[in-house]
């Protein structure tokens, strides 16, 4: 069992004198470097995999500094407080210890051991066997370096095109990252996937995106002729076989290397939002509906947009987390148009809609029910 520190300092340096993390990686996203130290050769190596194009040359001054220390797991014994799961959510995930100088977070199946707050980012434990929370632990230091610079998160995809973007919004299992690789195929580049960070910027809205590959499910693979390198032959002739509600309700998902589909230097973080498109349908909502929508007027809307930053974020000691004001969210979107989709599920009239919010594309041959621009 871990001696027992009355500091997150206390526990980092307890951490970092175990483990010689000799393997480094720079990362660049936007105007942030991440510097990343393991000591795990193959950990750095299978990051550099995926991270791809924002892997960056060694940096003398990097913004935020994680180590990702390769380790069994830890057994500490502390008055941890569970966190509280999502809407809609039973199981809890992630329990957390406040120090005076940082959290100390432990998520409850792996148990991973996560440390952050002023200098210390520090990942313990099978990090290997659960990469993909060590890339959500590098992805969600910048977050709290956008959010501490007076961005708010949202939850939403996004694509653009020469600096142009829109959002793409709605609640769990819509469609916002089905339709993002859709409207990729006409020439857009990939902002987001899940998080996006908004704010105010020389009178215009600016999108900050998060590098994190779409998780995207079978059905979206055999209905973008892109996405097919995805999955082996003997996979596709699999789902091929099912049904549209099978296929619909399949737990499996897939990492979407944006650059592998879609080409080399299709994904812009940064742009600024132009509109936002938030997905209001369902499967059995007959024809798609389009219409232009006032986020002060449809506050039901307004909360699929809306995420609150969550465990990763830590805003000071026995600060508890709070809700970010509706008010605020109205303020800064004050002058960005949005539509709602309601209705059925179209992906090609929703595509033709966002072209022509975008101001590009040709939406004559797509037929839209409804359409309020």
């Amino acid at each position: 069992m871990m001696t027992e520190h009355a500091t997150l300092r206390g526990w980092a340096e307890g951490f970092l004198g175990q483990y010689s993390a000799d393997c480094k990686l720079y990362l660049r996203f936007d105007d942030c470097t991440i510097y990343v130290q393991s000591n795990s050769k193959r950990l750095i190596e299978e990051l550099t995999d995926y991270y791809g194009g924002f892997v960056a040359k060694e940096s003398a001054d990097p913004g935020i500094h994680v180590y990702l220390l390769e380790a069994p797991e830890q057994s500490i014994d502390l008055p941890f407080t569970a966190y509280p799961p999502g809407p809609g959510k039973t199981r809890i995930k992630d329990e957390y210890v406040d120090f005076p100088d940082g959290r100390l977070l432990r998520k409850r199946l792996t148990r991973m051991v996560f440390l952050f707050g002023g200098e210390h980012n520090i990942a313990v434990g099978p990090c290997l066997e659960n990469s993909n929370q060590a890339v959500n632990f590098i992805n969600n230091r910048f977050i709290q370096s956008v959010l501490d610079r007076g961005y708010l998160l949202c939850h939403a995809a996004a694509v653009a095109r020469q600096g142009r973007g829109i959002a793409l919004a709605g609640f769990s299992g819509r469609g916002k990252s089905t339709l993002g690789l859709h409207i990729m195929g006409q020439g857009l580049d990939f902002v987001s996937n899940d998080r996006l960070m908004i704010k105010r910027h020389t009178g215009k809205v600016r999108m900050l995106g998060l590098a994190k590959l779409p998780r995207i499910n079978p059905g979206t693979i055999l209905n973008n002729p892109r996405l097919g390198v995805l999955i082996t032959e003997e996979e596709r002739l699999h789902f091929e076989q099912l049904s549209s509600e099978e296929l619909w309700e399949l737990e499996q998902k897939y990492d979407a290397d944006v650059e592998e589909c879609f080409g080399p230097g299709r994904i812009s973080l940064a742009s600024n939002m132009v509109g936002a498109m938030i997905l209001n349908w369902n499967r059995e909502g007959g024809p798609a509906q389009f219409s232009k929508v006032e986020l002060r007027d449809r506050r039901d809307l307004l909360e699929a947009l809306m995420k609150r930053p969550g465990v990763h974020y830590y805003s000071g000691p026995g600060k508890t987390e709070t809700d970010i004001p509706e008010a605020h969210y109205l303020e800064l979107l004050e002058g960005v148009p949005v539509m709602e989709a309601s209705g059925g599920v179209d992906f090609e009239a929703a595509k033709a809609v966002c072209l022509d919010m975008l101001g590009v594309g040709d939406i004559d041959s797509v037929a839209i029910e409804s359409r309020e621009i």
